[in-house]
């Protein structure tokens, strides 16, 4: 689950980082009552999840209510576009925050290595600038800090990155406090990535962070039910709207332009099941991830979903049980396909590991017989959903 800019911090005020004054605003009336009630020199930025919003025009600056008017206005108009999304990104929120009198810019996060299996923190002094950029044309420019889990974050380790990064002397005094407290975060919430980008130095004096990214975990979102909430304010286009609405992740559909319908458990199951039915001679109508340990009353949710869409001619689920029950995705199939309202095209079924027999069982009490390989699934599928 990615959070927008104001959630972000708001997580990140919980744990104690700076951020600047500010209020989110959902709609341009809201910006115009704020900034009237709050003389000052604001900044408005679009809230969405799409890079690149000031390049777009996503960013604006106002003193005034009625200089803040036309421009929140346009801002809530706006659709976002960039290299990854093309199709572009509503606005449909603004955040309103005081604007900064900077002095330098720097880049934190911390982020899961998968290579050395260790949370890593990364600080740069080149802030505000994409750190993949960085790290490729200025590679000694970014310092990492691979911490054992089992021994945690300790102040020393801020103080050495700070060092390696070499960050202005302005930085020293709160940084270890700050990485302290983003390091927290990141295991409080169940992130996969935290970042302030860029963590600013202000010329006061102040160490503040002017952004924030945040993807977390949707599986460890049963701590946090506050932060739950958000997943039905954070869909960004329709599949995601869909995904999160049957109880799926953001990322975990997606809507393609082919005939055969798929629900696998796994990303990496999901695309080997995509390119088996591209290997057969068909195309996937979509991309969809039931995740681990699905149950029966989601399967079903999801069949609808799926079959929904009337470019699906037929579907193909495939299941590779492991956390995911073989028995609870035959219930949830079977349970599926007792609506009458419900459009019925032709189904492939593959089961395979945790509860198989029980399920194949399930099936086959229902009519249903399970192929055993996922090539002998595809080609089946790209069959039926031809002679449909």
């Amino acid at each position: 689950m990615k959070l927008l800019e104001y959630q972000g911090k708001e997580l990140f005020q919980r744990s104690g980082i700076p951020v600047p004054r500010g209020a989110h605003a959902p709609t341009a009336d809201d910006v115009v009552t704020f900034i009237a009630q709050n003389p000052g020199s604001w900044v408005l930025k679009s809230q969405v999840f799409v890079g690149g919003r000031g390049k777009a025009g996503g960013i604006q600056f106002a003193t005034t209510a009625e200089e803040a008017r036309p421009l929140a206005d346009r801002l809530m108009s706006l659709v976002i576009k960039n290299n990854q999304n093309p199709d572009g990104e509503q606005v449909r929120s603004i955040l309103v925050e005081e604007r900064l009198d900077v002095d330098r810019e720097a880049y934190l996060a911390v982020t899961i290595d998968r290579a050395s299996k260790k949370p890593v923190i990364i600080v740069s002094a080149q802030g505000g600038m994409d750190i993949e950029e960085v790290a490729e044309h200025t590679p000694d420019a970014v310092a990492k800090y691979f911490v054992d889990p089992a021994i945690g974050f300790q102040p020393f380790m801020a103080r050495r990155l700070a060092f390696e990064a070499q960050l202005p002397t302005g930085y020293l005094k709160t940084f270890p406090k700050i990485v302290e407290a983003l390091y927290n975060a990141f295991f409080t919430y169940g992130a996969n990535l935290v970042e302030i980008n860029p963590l600013i130095l202000t010329k006061d004096g102040r160490v503040i962070a002017s952004d924030a990214k945040v993807e977390l975990d949707d599986n460890a979102l049963f701590r946090h039910p506050e932060i739950q909430a958000w997943k039905n304010e954070t869909p960004a286009d329709e599949d995601q709207a869909a995904a999160v609405a049957i109880g799926l992740g953001m990322s975990n559909f997606a809507r393609l332009d082919g005939t055969v319908g798929v629900i696998a458990n796994g990303a990496g199951l999901g695309m080997g099941t995509m390119d088996a039915i591209l290997n057969a001679g068909g195309k996937a109508a979509n991309f969809l991830d039931i995740g681990g340990g699905a149950q029966a009353e989601l399967v079903r949710r999801s069949y609808e979903l799926v079959v929904s869409n009337p470019r699906v001619k037929s579907l193909f689920i495939n299941i590779f049980g492991g956390i995911t029950r073989g028995d609870q995705v035959a219930l949830g199939i079977v349970e599926a396909l007792k609506g009458n309202d419900l459009r019925k095209v032709p189904l492939v079924v593959r089961l395979t590991g945790t509860n198989e027999r029980e399920g194949r069982e399930i099936l086959a009490a229902a009519g249903m017989n399970p192929v055993e390989t996922m090539d002998e699934g595809a080609a089946r599928a790209v069959q039926l959903a031809s002679a449909g």
